[in-house]
């Protein structure tokens, strides 16, 4: 009855009356126990007091400017009906934790989820669930409250991993990672952790989807689940019926900030070895490998003459990067790395980075339509470098040097004047593009003015006279799309696929 009394009294009627039907009819109809397939798997009742112990909640504080509106980063309370029963708990539960508004410092609380994998009280859990804590504590399944220290954080996978000292006396349940690689759709998960304050809810679901990118980070392999996440949740376990963790949930999609069936873990895959460098070294050491990649698309892979479309191909090369001196150059395609296949640049990033600094690999990559294998040593990722914006493009003036127009490209000759107008490096080579026809396939494509044309088709172009005749070629050659190789001011390249037709 509780959905029903959360409604006002005025539609409660409505509620009752269908409810009340159906349990008479079931009465009626129902002779013996539901089939198994209606009540779920049988084992959940068995993994959730099995593991239970192991999921804590997590409590920190935070003291932060009360300028504003005074939310905190918890967000604001749900929209519940007047006279809801449950009206003044969330009240009370959020101005708890966003404080009273005011000028001047004050202490904010903040409510996660965790789950213990040493029972000497190592705890795994959310970066964003600690971020900009003053005070961390673990609440145990059993109400025991203990101050917790930071092990050490990642954000680009939001995970951290905290340390508390175990009660005298008191031996800590602990739970073991399982294989999300093994995962399949449609199998059963289950999901514990302290939605709301509420410790100790547990919910089932099923896998809904697995290797979800959902662009949060560049590591993105999500594992989705239509198990009831919601805020509070976020660091508490995924487990299979086998009582393992298999993902940590994270983030949910929801408009109303409750549970709506789209909720996402980390999968297992991606926390165990971010757990053991945080335990090992406090922090990420990542691999290097010093390119700038991009997706092959259709058009890209027909330029390059690979099919299917798939790998990463490789736009730049880090001059101080392991790449260079091991032979990758901008325009290779990557399909391969350190024996795993590479469909698409997340699993290059994903690979690269899972593996170990320094070691010695070989990567498969396709060159001008032959494959070829190179060695490289990895080198470390800096994880703290920040991106580089790229600079805004000077406006140009109204008169344009063209000369020559090409698949809706008005393009120049670099000279000293038109580099200062458009702020472009003496190091960039190549054919300046000074207009783009609106409609074109180049301006879907996303060229500008003040881009620059360093190769067409794999080959170094230094003037507009260069580009038509390769163009004039291609289509000769049946061609249905050209590769043009393109610099910005400051010489960093991509590339990019024009239509011939």
């Amino acid at each position: 009855m509780p959905a029903a009394i959360a409604f006002s009294s005025r539609i409660r009627p409505l509620r009752i009356r269908p409810l009340f039907a159906a349990l008479c009819l079931g009465a009626a109809v129902i002779a013996g126990p539901a089939p198994a397939s209606a009540r779920g798997p049988e084992g959940i009742a068995d993994v959730a007091e099995k593991v239970i112990d192991a999921v804590v909640n997590i409590s920190t504080t935070q003291t932060v400017d009360a300028k504003g509106s005074g939310e905190s980063k918890g967000g604001a309370a749900p929209q519940l009906p007047p006279g809801s029963p449950f009206e003044e708990f969330f009240e009370d539960f959020f101005k708890n934790r966003r404080g009273e508004k005011g000028g001047g410092p004050r202490k904010t609380n903040s409510l996660g989820s965790g789950f213990i994998i040493d029972p000497a009280g190592v705890v795994v859990t959310n970066n964003h669930v600690i971020a900009d804590s003053d005070e961390i504590n673990v609440i145990l399944n059993d109400g025991t409250k203990i101050k917790a220290e930071l092990v050490g954080v990642d954000k680009k996978t939001d995970l951290a991993v905290l340390k508390f000292k175990p009660p005298v006396g008191k031996t800590l349940t602990a739970v073991k990672f399982g294989d999300s690689d093994k995962l399949r759709l449609g199998e059963w998960v289950i999901a514990i952790g302290n939605p709301f304050s509420l410790g100790g809810t547990v919910t089932a679901g099923i896998v809904s989807a697995r290797n979800r990118d959902i662009n949060s980070g560049p590591y993105d392999s999500y594992i989705q689940t239509d198990a009831a996440i919601n805020r509070g949740n976020s660091g508490g376990p995924l487990f299979n019926l086998a009582g393992e963790v298999i993902g940590v949930n994270t983030l949910i999609i929801s408009p109303s900030g409750g549970s709506i069936g789209i909720g996402f873990a980390v999968p297992s895959k991606t926390v165990v070895p971010v757990v053991d460098q945080l335990r090992q070294f406090g922090e990420l050491r990542r691999g290097w490998l010093g390119v700038r990649i991009q997706q092959v698309t259709d058009e890209i892979a027909e330029s390059l003459s690979i099919k299917p479309a798939r790998g990463a191909l490789v736009a730049g090369v880090d001059d101080k990067g392991p790449a260079k001196p091991a032979g990758i150059e901008p325009g290779d395609v990557v399909v391969k790395f350190d024996g795993k296949d590479i469909k698409e640049p997340k699993d290059l990033s994903r690979i690269v980075a899972d593996t170990a600094v320094g070691k010695t690999v070989d990567v498969v990559l396709i060159r001008k339509g032959k494959e070829e294998t190179k060695q490289v040593t990895l080198g470390r990722l800096d994880d703290d470098a920040k991106p580089q914006p790229a600079s805004a493009k000077s406006q140009p003036e109204p008169e344009k040097p063209v000369t020559q127009k090409v698949l809706g490209l008005d393009l120049a000759a670099l000279s000293k004047d038109l580099r200062g107008r458009y702020k472009i490096k003496d190091s960039v080579k190549g054919v300046l593009v000074t207009g783009v026809d609106d409609g074109s396939d180049a301006a879907e494509k996303r060229l500008s003015a003040g881009d620059v044309i360093v190769e067409v088709a794999q080959e170094s172009v230094g003037s507009a006279a260069d580009i038509k005749k390769r163009i004039d070629q291609l289509k000769k050659d049946g061609k249905k799309s050209v590769l043009l190789l393109v610099a910005n001011g400051s010489g960093e390249l991509r590339f990019v696929a024009l239509s011939l037709q």
